[in-house]
């Protein structure tokens, strides 16, 4: 008799793996970035692609507000290159927007962050190849008007594919105001 995987053992599809969605706002970016901090686990590493003013800091406050961290206090670290930020989990956030070869990146110890508990948020993560690790979100942001952009978020392994997957739950989660949800017997589908 055969059966069907259950969803916990089954290897997630491209589809599964790899999530566009348009932001009409920064409020937006801000929410999804929400969405990713509250449900990350620890251990994540996560590759921020897009040019200038694409949304990818904007994106890394959401995070480090649903980490439980000050959102408020998270800057772009173009000129320190790292900052790291305390919530339910620790947070590195690196920039490598103005480094310009493999040596450099490896002289600010990335490798360092991508063990234990920490979640590795990198701005300009196209400067790091080699350096990231096989399994990580990676978020392409792009600009479609001056508020609005595009994002496509893809899961490189399982770690970052479970992290996808718990994003997604979150964010339809919370698409319905809290007073228009509804119980399964409220839309008439009770089990009697």
């Amino acid at each position: 008799m055969h059966s069907e995987p259950s969803a916990s053992n089954r290897t997630p599809g491209t589809s599964e793996r790899v999530w566009q969605l348009a932001l009409p706002s920064p409020r937006h970016t801000d929410r999804l970035g929400r969405a990713i901090g509250s449900a990350l686990h620890g251990g994540e590493s996560l590759a921020l692609y897009g040019p200038l003013g694409s949304g990818k800091t904007a994106l890394v406050r959401g995070i480090a507000a649903g980490l439980g961290a000050t959102s408020g206090a998270v800057s772009s670290p173009t000129f320190v290159l790292l900052h790291e930020y305390r919530g339910r989990l620790p947070l590195a956030h690196v920039d490598l927007y103005r480094l310009n070869s493999r040596k450099e990146v490896d002289s600010i110890g990335l490798d360092d962050y991508f063990s234990g508990s920490t979640v590795v948020v990198i701005e300009w993560a196209d400067k790091a190849p080699g350096i990231l690790p096989p399994d990580r979100l990676e978020i392409q942001l792009r600009h479609r008007t001056v508020q609005s952009r595009s994002i496509r978020l893809m899961a490189t392994g399982p770690l970052s594919a479970a992290l996808l997957a718990r994003t997604r739950t979150k964010r339809v989660s919370r698409r319905l105001p809290s007073g228009r949800r509804r119980s399964a017997s409220a839309r008439g589908l009770s089990s009697r």
